[in-house]
């Protein structure tokens, strides 16, 4: 009998419960995603969906020299984000005003999984979505969802909102993560980040009938 697949959730956190957060269960390459709102809604779901990883696009960690968000003190970047600024990845500060309520929510939630057994990490779609050569969902929402369809993912709707694509982004990049087959910028310490890898694409191979998108696209080189 085969090994069942693991469950992956994705997360695009939004700063305050008033903003809808993506939503996103993986489950081997079948995605199914919503909108949701309020802490105890998030953690329902997660709770309901038992994943093997809870990937979250907000800071779960605070710069190394800070003991809160808050504190007044020249410490804006963990080393992850140095790793970004150095790949010319363009993302903004935790420190940043409309981001510390982000942190915030990100490392209360991340508490909470954890102490369920919940293994947690942060992603950046923005970030993958670089590094696969896909919009990113500001830019073309459209061609997001398509670009996500082409790396394997099935089941992202016509309509579907920019912040479930973007938790469809940090789903597939757990999924590679939990095979060994993403970066980890930063350290699980002081803050990472997960990435899917950079590298020379191999040649293709001939797709079988037992081959999964996902799969064929990783054998492939697309996804790495």
């Amino acid at each position: 009998m085969p090994s069942q697949k693991p469950v992956i959730v994705g997360l695009d956190l939004a700063g305050s419960p008033k903003r809808p957060t993506g939503f996103c269960i993986l489950r081997g390459h079948e995605a199914e995603t919503t909108d949701l709102y309020s802490d105890e809604e998030i953690l329902a779901a997660v709770v309901e969906a038992r994943p093997a990883l809870v990937a979250i696009d907000a800071p779960l960690h605070l710069p190394p020299g800070r003991s809160s968000i808050h504190e007044r003190n020249d410490s804006h970047y963990r080393p992850c984000d140095l790793e970004l600024r150095r790949r010319k990845i363009p993302f903004f500060p935790i420190t940043l005003g409309p981001m510390r309520g982000l942190t915030e929510r990100g490392m209360r939630l991340r508490t909470q999984f954890e102490a369920l057994g919940i293994r947690t990490v942060e992603m950046y779609p923005g970030g993958a979505q670089d590094v696969w050569r896909i919009p990113r969902a500001g830019r073309d929402r459209t061609g997001l969802r398509r670009g996500l369809a082409r790396l394997g993912l099935k089941g992202l709707r016509e309509h579907c909102s920019s912040h479930a694509l973007d938790a469809a982004t940090g789903a597939l990049v757990g999924l590679l993560f939990l095979r060994g087959r993403a970066e980890v910028l930063g350290d699980f310490d002081s803050g990472a980040i997960i990435m899917p890898r950079v590298g020379p694409r191999t040649g293709r191979r001939k797709k079988t009938s037992h081959d999964s998108p996902v799969a064929a696209n990783i054998r492939a080189g697309r996804i790495k």
